[in-house]
C-alpha cells in the first residue's frame, strides 16, 4: 500500500478506534535544522514538513515569534495549522504520539502531546510551559486541551488523561480546547 493510502486508512480509523482500544505513547523528535524540509518562507516566518510517526505527516510553522504545528496529508488545511498559544513561544523537540494498535493495520496515531515554551512574562517572570494536546483526524485535527506544565507536577499524566477524555468525539469546528489542572501560565 502507498504511504498516502496508508495515511488515509489510518486517519479514517483513528476516530473509531480512539475509544475502543488502549492507548500507548510513542515518541519522535522534531529537528527543523537537520530533518525537516522548508516548504515556504515569508517575512515573519517559515513552514517546514518534518518526519512524523511512521510516515504520518507533520507541518511546523513559525510566524510572528509563535509556532503552529499541524498533522496529516492535509495539514495546511487543518484547524491546528492556525492554532498556537498567544504569548511568543517555541516548541520542544520531542513529540509524544498517542497511538492505538489495530491488528489489521498496526499502530494508528490518534493524538499528540507537545510542550510549548512561552516567553517570560513582561514583569520578568519564569518562562511558561504548556502541554498542547492535539486530536489527529483528517479534516478534524485541532488542539483539544492545554495543561500548564509548571503548575502541575503530574502534567504529562494530566495531558494523557485529557487526550483520552476529549479526543474521542471532539468536533474541531464547534468546540474549544479545555484548560486542564492548575494554571499559572500567562495567557
Amino acid at each position: 500500500m502507498k504511504p498516502l493510502a496508508i495515511i488515509a486508512v489510518i486517519a479514517g480509523l483513528a476516530a473509531g478506534t480512539a475509544q475502543a482500544q488502549e492507548w500507548r505513547s510513542e515518541y519522535t523528535h522534531i529537528d527543523i535544522a537537520d530533518e525537516c524540509t522548508m516548504v515556504s518562507q515569508y517575512e515573519l516566518g517559515a513552514s517546514w514538513t518534518c518526519p512524523g510517526y511512521r510516515g504520518y505527516p507533520l507541518l511546523v510553522s513559525e510566524g510572528d515569534l509563535r509556532f503552529f504545528v499541524s498533522y496529516g496529508p492535509d495539514a495546511a488545511d487543518e484547524i491546528a495549522r492556525r492554532q498556537t498559544l498567544p504569548p511568543f513561544n517555541t516548541i520542544h523537540d520531542t513529540l509524544e504520539w498517542l497511538v492505538v494498535d489495530r491488528p489489521e493495520f498496526g499502530p494508528i496515531p490518534v493524538a499528540t502531546i507537545l510542550r510549548y515554551y512561552l516567553d517570560a512574562f513582561e514583569d520578568g517572570g519564569e518562562q511558561g510551559q504548556v502541554l498542547v494536546v492535539t486530536r489527529l483526524e483528517i479534516g478534524n485535527t485541532c488542539h483539544v486541551a492545554y495543561v500548564d506544565a509548571r503548575a502541575n507536577p503530574d502534567a504529562n499524566t494530566l495531558a494523557r488523561r485529557a487526550a483520552e477524555r476529549f479526543v474521542p468525539g471532539f468536533d474541531c469546528a464547534a468546540m474549544e480546547p479545555e484548560r486542564v489542572g492548575a494554571w499559572e501560565a500567562g495567557f
